[in-house]
Parts: structure tokens; sequence; C-alpha cells
């Protein structure tokens, strides 16, 4: 386990070239380029809102903001894990010829879209503007939500990528359960709005904590449930350490696999 740790130290160049050339290869062919780090969540955004609020005539007090912050959160969730899926299986030539941590290529996923999330953020910004929402102290909670997202989404990645090298029908089946997941997180609705028999749905998921603690603080001015970020942080540090090891005494079945 400690020397493949430190194998995946070693390998941070490599890590950080995976970063940016899936960020260049995302929308290496597309008119706007880059530009649609910032254009996707805000149409993403303006879609349900017109759904919610216009279509369906709901949605309460600055629920602009809410929604946009929903989308951007859960973004990063759903690129992260969809695209963990091929993560390994993608760069099978190199992993063929080179001895080399897999667990490297999960990773580089979830970091690379997390930096699509920052440039999300930007997004957000310009809702607090127009809503004239006003921004608080508890703002400086932001880069604990985001460690404790980066924790989770992490090992959901390392999990689904080692298995979809074994199953590749996987890959299939992730986006229906992740359809049913964002149905289940409060992304464009509120959570408090939820029938009372249905409310353990929230309490039970993570992703129900982390997209209110990022509302908490840039909306409401309130502190985030430190205790229940707290434990999703360290249950998912605990997960990651164990598929790591995992990973470290199982590699020769993944090349075999492949």
């Amino acid at each position: 386990m400690r020397i493949y740790l430190l194998e995946l130290l070693k390998r941070k160049d490599l890590l950080v070239y995976l970063v940016k050339s899936g960020l260049k290869a995302e929308h290496r062919n597309s008119y706007l380029g880059y530009f649609w780090w910032l254009l996707d969540p805000l149409l993403g955004a303006l879609v349900y809102y017109f759904l919610v609020v216009i279509v369906m005539g709901r949605g309460g007090e600055n629920y602009g903001v809410y929604l946009v912050i929903g989308q951007v959160a859960w973004r990063w969730t759903n690129a992260s894990i969809s695209n963990s899926s091929r993560s390994i299986i993608q760069y099978t030539s190199i992993i063929q010829q080179v001895n080399l941590p897999k667990a490297i290529f999960p990773m580089t996923r979830v970091i690379s879209q997390m930096i699509n999330f920052v440039f999300g953020l930007i997004v957000v910004g310009s809702f607090l503007l127009i809503f004239a929402v006003p921004v608080h102290w508890q703002i400086l909670y932001l880069p604990f939500i985001i460690l404790v997202q980066l924790f989770f989404l992490v090992a959901i990645s390392l999990f689904v990528a080692y298995v979809s090298v074994f199953v590749r029908d996987i890959g299939n089946i992730l986006g229906h359960i992740l359809r049913v997941w964002f149905y289940a997180s409060p992304v464009i609705w509120e959570g408090s709005r939820l029938p009372a028999e249905y409310r353990w749905v929230e309490s039970l998921n993570p992703m129900s904590y982390i997209l209110n603690g990022y509302r908490d603080i840039l909306m409401y001015g309130n502190e985030p449930n430190i205790k229940i970020l707290t434990l999703i942080g360290g249950l998912s540090i605990a997960i990651i350490t164990g598929l790591l090891y995992y990973y470290s005494r199982n590699e020769h079945k993944i090349i075999k696999a492949l």
C-alpha cells in the first residue's frame, strides 16, 4: 500500500498531463471552446427554470440561485462518475505497455471536472448578483464543502472504474442510476417540499447534504451541517484508502481483463 501511494505521488506529472489533455479534448471541436464551461451550467439552469417556474408555476424566493447552485454541483458529480466508467478502459494501450497505478485514471476525471465546477462558480456568482443575494461570511466554508465533494466523488469513481473493467455494461446502467439519483436529490426541487413519507430519501442521500451545504453558505448565510459533512468526508477517505489498497493488490487482474 505504501509503495502504491509513493508510486501515485511519483506519477503526479502524468496526472497533471491527463487533466490538461482531458480538459482540452472536452471541447476541442466545438466552436465556442472553453466558453462552454460557463455556458453549459447556465443553459441547464435556464431550461429547468423555464420548466419549474414558467410551466409548473413553482419555485420559491431566489429559485434561480437555488437552481444554478444545484446544477453546477450536480454537473461535477454526474460528469465525474459517468466519465470514470471509461477512464481505465480508454487507456488500455498505455496500461499494457507502461507499469503505472491504474487508480490515477479515475482520479484525473474527478479533478478535471472539479476545474469545470470552479468555472461554474462564476455562473453562481453572477446569479447571486442578479438576484441581489448578499454574500455572508459563511462563504469561507466553501473550500471545505468542495473538499468533501471531491473525496466523495473520488471514492465513487475509483469503485466504478474498477468494476467497469470487468463488467463493461456498467456504463449503460450508470446513466439510468445517475438519472434516478438526480431526481432523488434536491437539485431542481426543494427537499423541504417532499411528502413526509419520502423524507428518508433526502436524509440518506449524501448529495442532499452537499447541495444544502452550498446553498446554506451562498444563499442563506447559514453554517453548513459540519457534523454530517465531516462524516461524509471521513467515510469517503476511508473508502478511498480501502480501494487504493485493493487496487494495489489486484491491478494484475485489470491488465488481464483488458
